[in-house]
Order: structure tokens, then C-alpha cells, then sequence
């Protein structure tokens, strides 16, 4: 009678130490996608901290460029410009940002002799110039069309920008270094570069960690000095008040 092949004994050692070498190598395989998992995460982590700490470098960098086009432009016209022209019937035509174009360098000369200063800013006649991207006015981090800006003037009769008048920087009696001309306002507040909209004093002081901020935490803005601070969304009232105001003799603390 020939063996049963199915009914043959096998040691129960040998059942039960396959599973147990399966589960092993299940385990290790898991531990390895484990630990890789975790290291691409702190290279992408990495990564990620170095790209945004160069995005706000470079917008460091283009606010810089808009606070020494202001004061190429107050060298030449003995005053910051207003933060917008306006008509014989006061309708805004044309923002400051238009305004610098001769001063920010890199070609920009040629776009302002394109344009109709006579025309609002989104006439047709201005059509070349709004469709424009300019780097200068642009802030890498806020992932917006290169078109609009978060770049906004402080605008008001105690402000850094007169809303229609010229300033000369000698009516900055509190000090240039503790006064703000230009900050980063949330990504929701952006506008087109040309639009003559920008800032005021309400506007700065509603800035919260609780927005879409470009940066994680707070804004840059541009100092009437032509320095570039980075500044805390929650950043206390009455500082955010003192550095608008020009004159107001306000004490300004820690900021």
C-alpha cells in the first residue's frame, strides 16, 4: 500500500516557523518604508523651510528695490509721490507704483513712455503696460498671477503717502526709521499693480496670524529710511498705529 502523500506527518516546527519567518520580514519591510517615509518627510521639510526662507529673501529684496525707487524719485521731485493722480473730477487714474516706474531700473523707463497718464490706469490705451508682470512689484511667496501685488502704500493725511499730495520726507518728523511707506498686506487683499488701491490705517491694524499671509507669522514692509523689517501679525495696536503715523509723536516700542 503506497504512502498517502497528504496525510504524511510533518513536524509541527516546521508549520509553524514559516508563518513566523513571513512575519518577520512583514514587520522589517514595514520598519524600512517606515523610516524612508520619515527621512523623504525631513527632506521635504527641509526643503520646503530653505525654498520659503529664499522666496522671502527675494521679496525682501523687491521691497527694497520699491523703497530706493521712492527715494530716487524724492531726489528728483523733492517729495514721495501721492498714492494716486486724479482727474479734473477726482477719479483716480494712475497708483504710485505707475509713478516709479523711471526709478526701479531694469528696462522700466520704456514701459512708463508707453503709457497715457491722462487715461485711468485700465484704459484700453494702457492695455500693454496693466498686462505687464513686473517682478519688482510681486512677492514669490504669495503664489498670486505676477500681475497683481500685495505690495500696498500706507495711505493717509498722517501717513507715509498723502492720498493726492506730494510728501516730503522733512514732514516725517517721527523718525524715517520708525515710519512704514510700503507693508505686505493678506493675499485676499491683493490688487492689480496698477490699481491706485493700497492701505490704510485700518487695514494695517486688522492684519492677523489668523489670515493668508505670504510668510508664515507676519508681513515685511518698507521703512521711510529704505529698510525692509519683517513684522508680526500680532504686532500690538497702538506700535502698528505709531509706525503709520508721521507726526504724531508716538513712543514706539518693541516692534
Amino acid at each position: 500500500m503506497s504512502e498517502d502523500t497528504y496525510s504524511a506527518s510533518v513536524p509541527l516546527g516546521d508549520i509553524q516557523r514559516a508563518p513566523r519567518n513571513w512575519l518577520k520580514t512583514f514587520v522589517l519591510i514595514g520598519m524600512f518604508v517606515g523610516v524612508a517615509c520619515m527621512f523623504v518627510g525631513l527632506l521635504l521639510s527641509s526643503f520646503t523651510r530653505a525654498s520659503e526662507a529664499a522666496r522671502r529673501t527675494q521679496c525682501k529684496g523687491h521691497l527694497s528695490g520699491i523703497a530706493f525707487a521712492l527715494h530716487r524719485y524724492h531726489e528728483t521731485h523733492m517729495a514721495f509721490p501721492p498714492a494716486y493722480t486724479v482727474d479734473e473730477n477726482g477719479q483716480r487714474l494712475h497708483s504710485w507704483r505707475t509713478l516709479i516706474l523711471p526709478y526701479l531700473g531694469l528696462g522700466q523707463e520704456e514701459l512708463f513712455e508707453k503709457l497715457d497718464l491722462s487715461k485711468p490706469w485700465n484704459h484700453r490705451v494702457n492695455a500693454e503696460v496693466f498686462k505687464a508682470k513686473l517682478h519688482a512689484f510681486w512677492c514669490p511667496s504669495s503664489e498670486l498671477p505676477q500681475d497683481f501685488t500685495t505690495y500696498l502704500a500706507v495711505v493717509g493725511e498722517n501717513a507715509c503717502f498723502h492720498p493726492t499730495k506730494p510728501r516730503a520726507i522733512s514732514e516725517i518728523t517721527d523718525g524715517t526709521s520708525n515710519t512704514i511707506m510700503v507693508i505686505e498686506v493678506p493675499v485676499k487683499q491683493a490688487v492689480p499693480w496698477m490699481s491706485p488701491q493700497d492701505a490704510d490705517e485700518q487695514t494695517v491694524l486688522r492684519i492677523s496670524e489668523h489670515d493668508e499671509l505670504a510668510h508664515t507669522g507676519g508681513v515685511q514692509a518698507a521703512l521711510a529710511d529704505g529698510s525692509v523689517r519683517y513684522l508680526s501679525a500680532t504686532l500690538a495696536p497702538e506700535t502698528r498705529r505709531a509706525v503709520i503715523s508721521i507726526n504724531g509723536e508716538d513712543v514706539v516700542g518693541e516692534w
